[in-house]
């Protein structure tokens, strides 16, 4: 685009006024005095002049001169090339900015603001009214406002996690532009299709028709996203989405995360030129795939490449118990193979083989499963009590009818059977085989298809009861029970009234019976949403799950807004305004709603029918043109000098001067250039200011992860204390001084062998002459309840053998430590489970009244196993680079306050043990 001049100081320009009078005073200013030498013997000789000598000076170096005085003027006027370009010849007309805030616009979000401030300040200096409509957020009155009362509004807009509902805000846009017809449009866009996008484009058609829209487009980059995770058989497959239109390859990492936002895998996708969806696949075990609840694209920070992962999802573990004898002849025939196959695609069977139904029910039970499904089983014998206080757990039981349940008596029904049962189309039977009827509509199998195709040869009735309706689930087209379900306690007992084979019906041959065994199984929750009583079987009230943590548009956990309402268990639906993405309800029962539905597409934005200009999201500085007029003027300064020069005989003079002026430049010279640079070492450099340092271990990932987290705390005691600290140092104990540094962090890589006893000795001398290590294990996570050692520990056991070390115990409540800074109760890291051990201080009697304990000298040693620079490392861009255990980020807050108490703990020592510091402390304490 071309610019436009701008001047920071226009009244400047008046000065061009004086250039007729500094006209006139160069013509009047006279030529130099010639000098005309006077000897004694020759009087009159060459007294006057062989050349004439003009009376004024050139028109030419006046013309010089009155340039270099005009680009002195233009200089103070401060001249700014601007190079952003508004829509519009007249740069007059208001302008209304539409923004796409949703989550298609995060993973950009700072260059697309840096673009949107920009259009703002040129705004504001065309003195132009701007109203600005946020399409993601609720509708709001479009009214002009002058553009600098629009920065603070700017400032706190941010990305939220939903997509831009663009079709709500087209007629507040239609009113706008009646109210202000010459109003121009400038459309910062995400680039995604939305269903409204027809209405809201009609609604600028008419401003595009006049050339009075700009949309601001990517078409370098594409937004990514996440839907329709499934965890089959084989392991976990996410759909990984684009938009279709970018004709390149591109690939990325997913990585899946526990509910403590613990990486516990990750696997690659890639993306063919022209592709709009492929698919990643994490391999994991069983267990560990269950403990998922959050998927996310590395490197694209928006909600839309977060998948949340409830325990609807997780693949359940079925036990099923057959009472059928085993028929080696005919095992495809056999209703563990029927419900083997049926349950295959979204759940890990177990079938009990060569035992009796009531052992094989007590094994189950002993192993936990959320799921057992009996299959023609009668005598429950011993198992009957135990199975039934495990329903009242929140068990689910699936009982399948048969001879032997026909036959039998217990109580673990939902309703009262009537003795023998029900044929169908028998020889001896007037009654036709039964189809299908219909299912309840408040039972989970509420919107299954109804398959033409099953038809019922046999069934146990149930006894005619007030409650049999409530209780009925599915029922044949005589209206009698297929399927009947009671809850009880947490749990449900569901019967089937056929058998798990072919023999009573043919239901098990459809897709239907598939479908309807994955609504059971789902039913396997922990406990009832908190603030909502659990609804039993055939009720009608749904169940509401209250928002327990939400995403913001970046894919963060944060605190779910005031706005944001309670979402219906069984329907969750997709992320809007009122339900953002997020966990819903207690920790033990989380509801997931993601931003995008399973089957979601990411469709490109169609702008040819708008007419309008596109514009990229880039932002071209303004070029300040006063340097440049500042060394056009030096260059005239220097010609009117030169001409002056040879115009006064200069040179004549100059050359006289000889090789003596030579000689005399040439020491200016090299008394005027500076000596060579000694770059000083890095010992100077950690002598003059103040610095942090960790121990190089040679292991790549580990070094960086130190680096970055040194980077942070630096950082963050430089923003928050006095003490300015200087980059952090990676040093190597064999070879560096380790005398300059206050504190070193040493990370404990699992397996390393500790360093040579020399190496050991100046470590020892360092920590003995006052100096502090932090040894960090970083296996909080790995640590179990039995204290069994760790890799790491081991490591650190045979590091430490080779030091002096004193007695440790882990920080008291009282110890310097917790009250250096900040007044803290625990030091965590990137976890917060691992304890924090320091030197061990004897208490005596006088410190039973004071807040900190007395004692001198500073622990030589910190250990701890929280992973500190894992919790302050950040990048480039001071965003951190690894989650903490809770997701939450005031972890990460405790973590720097940790790091600023060890730090002034080492610098400062156990000053705050003084007796001058205990009224400040118990004033702390007590608010």
């Amino acid at each position: 685009m071309l610019g436009s001049l701008a001047l920071a100081s226009p009244w400047m320009l008046a000065a061009l006024a004086l250039l007729p009078a500094i006209w006139l005073l160069l013509r009047l200013v006279p030529p130099r005095p010639q000098r005309i030498d006077f000897p004694p013997l020759r009087l009159l000789y060459g007294l006057l002049p062989r050349g004439r000598v003009a009376a004024r000076s050139p028109w030419w170096l006046t013309a010089l001169r009155l340039a270099l005085a005009a680009l002195v003027i233009a200089m103070l006027a401060v001249p700014t090339l601007r190079p952003f370009n508004q829509a519009g010849p007249t740069r007059a007309a208001p302008l209304l900015f539409l923004i796409d805030n949703g989550w298609g616009s995060a993973a950009t979000w700072a260059k697309r603001r840096e673009v949107i401030q920009a259009a703002l300040a040129a705004a504001d200096q065309d003195r132009r009214p701007v109203a600005i409509a946020a399409l993601a957020e609720p509708l709001t009155d479009l009214s002009l406002s002058p553009a600098a009362s629009l920065g603070p509004r700017l400032t706190a807009l941010a990305p939220q996690p939903w997509q831009a509902s663009r079709g709500a805000y087209a007629p507040a846009i239609a009113s706008f532009l009646r109210a202000a017809p010459e109003a121009e449009i400038v459309w910062f866009s995400d680039g995604l299709a939305d269903d409204g996008d027809d209405v809201f484009l009609t609604a600028l058609s008419e401003a595009g028709k006049q050339g009075r829209v700009t949309v601001y487009r990517d078409d370098a980059r594409s937004s990514l996203a996440l839907a329709g995770a499934s965890n089959s058989p084989s392991g976990i497959s996410v759909r990984v989405l684009r938009m279709s239109k970018l004709d390149r390859t591109l690939s990325g990492t997913v990585r899946a995360l526990d509910l403590k936002n613990l990486p516990v895998g990750q696997a690659d996708f890639n993306f063919p030129a022209g592709a709009a969806e492929t698919t990643a696949q994490l391999d994991l075990p069983v267990d560990i795939r269950n403990d998922v609840a959050r998927l996310e694209i590395v490197g694209d920070a928006s909600a839309g490449a977060v998948q949340l992962l409830d325990r609807t999802w997780r693949r359940r573990m079925v036990g099923i118990v057959s009472g059928q004898d085993k028929d080696v002849s005919q095992p495809l025939l056999s209703a563990n193979y029927y419900l083997t196959r049926a349950l295959e695609p979204y759940a890990d069977v177990r079938t009990a083989e060569g035992t009796s139904p009531a052992e094989a029910i007590g094994r189950f039970l002993d192993d936990k499963l959320p799921v057992l499904m009996l299959a023609d089983v009668g005598n429950l014998g011993d198992a009957e009590a135990k199975l039934s206080a495990w329903i009242e757990n929140g068990g689910v039981l699936v009982r399948f009818a048969g001879s032997r349940l026909a036959a039998a008596e217990n109580t673990l029904l939902p309703v009262k059977l009537r003795q023998g049962g029900r044929t169908l189309g028998g020889t001896l039977s007037w009654e036709k085989p039964q189809k299908l009827g219909s299912f309840d509509a408040n039972s989970p199998f509420a919107g299954l298809a109804l398959p033409d195709d099953v038809s019922v040869k046999r069934q146990l009735l149930a006894e005619p009861d007030i409650d049999l309706p409530g209780r009925t689930w599915a029922a044949l087209a005589d209206g009698t029970p297929l399927v009947t379900a009671e809850k009880r306690g947490n749990g449900v007992v569901v019967l089937f009234h056929v058998t798990a084979d072919t023999t009573w019906s043919n239901l098990v041959l459809s897709g239907t019976f598939v479908e309807m065994l994955r609504k059971v199984v789902g039913l396997a929750k922990s406990a009832p949403v908190a603030g909502a009583s659990a609804t039993p079987a055939g009720a009608a009230a749904p169940v509401y799950a209250a928002p327990s943590r939400t995403l913001d548009g970046l894919g963060a956990f944060q605190v779910p807004p005031v706005t944001a309402q309670p979402v219906r268990v069984d329907q969750p639906g997709i992320g809007r305004p009122d339900h953002p993405p997020g966990f819903y309800g207690p920790p033990d029962g989380l509801v997931a709603v993601n931003a995008l539905a399973a089957n979601a597409v990411l469709k490109p934005l169609d702008y040819k029918a708008l007419n309008a200009s596109l514009a990229d999201y880039t932002v071209a500085k303004p070029v300040a043109l006063g340097p440049v007029l500042l060394l056009v003027a030096l260059a005239l300064l220097l010609a009117d000098a030169l001409i002056v020069f040879f115009m006064a005989g200069g040179w004549t003079r100059l050359a006289r001067a000889g090789a003596g002026s030579a000689a005399l430049v040439v020491l200016a010279l090299t008394l005027l250039a500076p000596p060579d640079a000694q770059a000083q070492s890095r010992p100077f450099d950690a002598a003059l200011k103040t610095r942090l340092a960790y121990i190089v271990t040679g292991d790549k990932e580990t070094d960086e992860t130190s680096l970055a987290g040194l980077k942070g705390l630096t950082a963050y005691i430089a923003e928050r204390t006095a003490l300015e600290p200087g980059p952090p140092d990676g040093i190597d104990p064999a070879k560096d001084e380790l005398a300059f540094y206050p504190l070193i962090y040493w990370p404990i890589v699992p397996g390393k062998e500790p360093p040579p006893p020399a190496v050991m000795a100046r470590i020892d001398a360092f920590m003995k002459s006052g100096g502090t290590v932090i040894f960090d294990t970083r296996d909080a996570v790995q640590q179990d309840a039995g204290g069994a050692a760790t890799p790491a520990g081991e490591t650190l056991k045979r590091l430490l053998s080779g030091l002096d070390i004193p007695e440790l115990e882990p920080i008291p409540a009282k110890h310097v430590l917790t009250k250096t800074f900040y007044l803290l109760d625990k030091f965590v890291g990137r976890y917060d489970n691992g304890e924090t051990w320091v030197q061990a201080t004897a208490p005596t009697s006088e410190d039973s009244d004071k807040p900190v304990l007395g004692g001198d000298g500073v622990s030589p040693l910190i250990i701890t196993s929280n992973d500190l620079a894992g919790a302050w490392a950040v990048d480039a861009q001071m965003n951190p680079l690894f989650p903490v255990s809770t997701g939450l980020e005031r972890q990460r807050e405790l973590a720097y306050r940790a790091g600023v108490n060890m730090v002034m703990y080492a610098l400062t020592g156990n000053y705050k043990a003084d007796q001058v510091h205990v009224q400040d402390l118990l004033e702390r304490l007590g608010r």
